[in-house]
């Protein structure tokens, strides 16, 4: 029997396989790569433009919203303004009403305004194909080559520094998928603070990542998404040729985060975490980075040599096949 991949990103390896050999132009700086968040081409002069396209397919609710939040967050984290924006939104045949899309336009609209970002186009049907309404952006942004921040660019002996908390993402959308499951165990308003994580404080990573950029010198920048703080430190690893060493002491996470986690045997590591960031610097740069973001930075491991792998103290840093959160929606 055919061997059937699960729900989520796809396997590193075959995703490395099918990223061979792409074509491209001269003009293209970083192409599609494993680890890498965005796409980099040359622009005028010093100028960059950085390219990055992302799907919603975890929740239906606030679509618009997650949509141009977690395509921005890429455009940020290569140290770039996120400016254009165009978005593909599909909705299910038969389930499906106008005010449901003027809601969605309106999402989009509020949070392009609210970034800066122009709304340039895209397309918008109803289709048989999908059961839940679904929206596939593409980003455009730009930045000074001189200012470019990629995944790849840590060093052995970088510190590595999160900035916000673990699982902000993930914490919203169990509080607002699994309400039903939840009210027994939990009152109304832990669960409003949970839900309300996608607004405070928020899965938007941009004005953070400018603060960052501004304050030190990062060797990388990477946004952990589907697969957590573990995946998005593998990111960076196969990008820069490292291994990484977290520090065995408790990871930043909100109390909400830790409940929901412990209900649902989820381990936080590979909770989808797309309001933190993951920043690479040389020790030297930490305390400018540390400073610049009091009470919202932490350091919490180190870049390591790749023969060491991936390790939090003494112990492998876990592995998930799919995000924590696809394993609880989807089980």
């Amino acid at each position: 029997m055919a061997y059937v991949l699960p729900a989520g990103k796809l396997p590193p390896a075959l995703l490395e396989k099918l990223l061979q050999g792409l074509p491209q132009s001269a003009d293209v700086l970083i192409g599609a790569a494993y680890g890498e968040d965005a796409a980099v081409v040359a622009g005028r002069d010093d100028e960059c433009w950085v390219i990055t396209t992302d799907p919603i397919t975890f929740a239906a609710e606030q679509l618009g919203w997650y949509l141009v939040q977690v395509n921005a967050n890429d455009i940020a984290c290569m140290g770039a303004t996120p400016e254009f924006l165009t978005a593909a939104l599909l909705f299910p045949a038969g389930a499906t009403t106008p005010e449901q899309i003027e809601e969605c336009f309106d999402q989009v609209r509020r949070a392009c305004g609210e970034l800066g970002i122009s709304w340039i186009g895209g397309h918008t049907e109803i289709t048989p194909a999908v059961s839940q309404p679904v929206a596939c952006g593409q980003m455009i942004g730009r930045v000074a080559r001189s200012r470019l921040v990629t995944s790849g660019g840590a060093r052995t002996g970088d510190d590595i520094v999160l900035i916000g908390l673990l699982g902000v993402e993930g914490t919203a959308i169990l509080a607002r998928e699994k309400r039903a499951d939840l009210a027994a165990h939990f009152p109304s308003e832990f669960l409003d603070r949970a839900a309300r994580f996608l607004f405070d404080p928020g899965i938007g990573i941009t004005r953070a990542a400018r603060v960052a950029c501004d304050a030190a010198h990062l060797t990388a920048l990477h946004d952990p998404t589907e697969g957590g703080l573990s995946s998005a430190l593998r990111e960076i690893g196969a990008a820069s040729g490292l291994g990484a060493l977290l520090y065995d002491r408790e990871l930043p996470a909100a109390p909400e985060t830790r409940g929901l986690c412990a209900f649902f045997g989820i381990d936080v590591l590979g909770l989808i975490s797309s309001g933190s960031l993951l920043a690479a610097c040389d020790p030297s740069e930490t305390p400018r980075l540390l400073e610049a973001l009091p009470g919202v930075a932490s350091c919490i491991g180190q870049m390591r040599p790749a023969a060491e792998g991936f390790r939090i103290g003494s112990w492998p840093l876990p592995a998930f096949d799919r995000d924590e959160l696809a394993r609880v929606l989807r089980a």
